[in-house]
């Protein structure tokens, strides 16, 4: 049954222009914020440690837009998965810095793009799948049921999905060789052995090493990217956003720290687009698990 309504959700969704969809997303994320939701205390507890000089009415704002926000990236799932492509090929009335991109490509040792939860992540791996070869890195939805959705819709314009596993590295390492594109999602937390504490926001955060892993065998560029929410409905504004060569012998910290900043340049540009109900501190290098714990007092409760 939670299958069927989520499908008939997208379905709905997807019948609606893109301003009525961000209205209802932007409507149901008010009401994370205006209610003692989960997703509410994760994202006071992200903000206010993340963003410390802010003050507390500030805090509370961001707070409530990034929910907004956040409630716009679920209602426009729908339309990103099910609208054809000149459809979605009038959603990006702005790109900058795929220019960039154009001539790492051409230069044949493919590229890395790095996809943090910023804006709508959908887009950019749809939008890159019409124009490049693409391998992406995917996790399988906790509802089995929804997975063939998924994949299907991620790859209905030429890209490749391949899962979070052994088989799935070796496929993205191959696409590489090949001098594709390679999408990954950098700022979720890894298995446990896959990743090491790297700064973002001045916390130490438990990063994955693959995408380092891959720069440095095959000295792939890597890029940052995400799709700018416009405001109105107008679309997104994507941004492709090289970071500086990596030099030869560079350490897998090194380029994992760099990514790392990378990202948080980007999100400080647009915080509240950014993902904070996610627990992106849930995994501690002292092993202490109350970074999220239900017994401390929220901040701004």
């Amino acid at each position: 049954m939670r299958t069927r309504l989520i499908k008939l959700s997208l379905r709905l969704c997807a019948l609606l222009p893109l301003r009525a969809v961000h209205a209802l997303g932007a409507g149901t994320g008010w009401l994370l914020a205006r209610f003692p939701t989960e997703a509410r205390r994760i994202s006071r507890i992200n903000i206010a440690r993340c963003f410390p000089g802010l003050d507390a009415a500030a805090r509370r704002r961001l707070v409530r837009r990034s929910l907004m926000e956040t409630g716009k990236t679920a209602a426009e799932t729908g339309p990103l998965w099910l609208w054809d492509r000149a459809h979605i090929l009038r959603l990006a009335p702005e790109v900058e810095g795929d220019a960039q991109l154009d001539a790492a490509l051409a230069a044949g040792r493919g590229a890395i793009l790095a996809t943090p939860h910023l804006g709508a992540w959908e887009m950019v791996g749809l939008y890159c799948s019409m124009r490049y070869r693409m391998t992406s890195l995917y996790r399988p939805p906790r509802l089995a049921a929804l997975d063939a959705l998924m994949t299907g819709a991620r790859e209905r314009f030429g890209a490749t999905l391949v899962p979070a596993d052994t088989a799935g590295v070796r496929a993205l390492l191959k696409g590489l060789r090949r001098g594709e594109l390679l999408g990954i999602l950098p700022d979720q937390e890894p298995r446990h052995g896959n990743g090491i504490f790297s700064p973002f926001f001045g916390l130490p955060a438990y990063t994955m090493t693959l995408l380092a892993r891959l720069a440095q065998q095959t000295g792939a560029p890597i890029f940052i990217a995400y799709a700018e929410r416009l405001a109105g409905g107008a679309g997104f504004h994507l941004h492709f956003l090289p970071l500086a060569e990596i030099p030869a012998g560079a350490s897998v910290e090194a380029i994992t720290a760099a990514v790392n900043a990378g990202i948080e340049t980007c999100v400080r540009r647009l915080p509240p687009q950014y993902q904070w109900s996610y627990k992106r501190f849930k995994t501690h290098p002292s092993g202490d698990a109350r970074f999220y714990s239900r017994r401390q007092q929220s901040p701004d409760h």
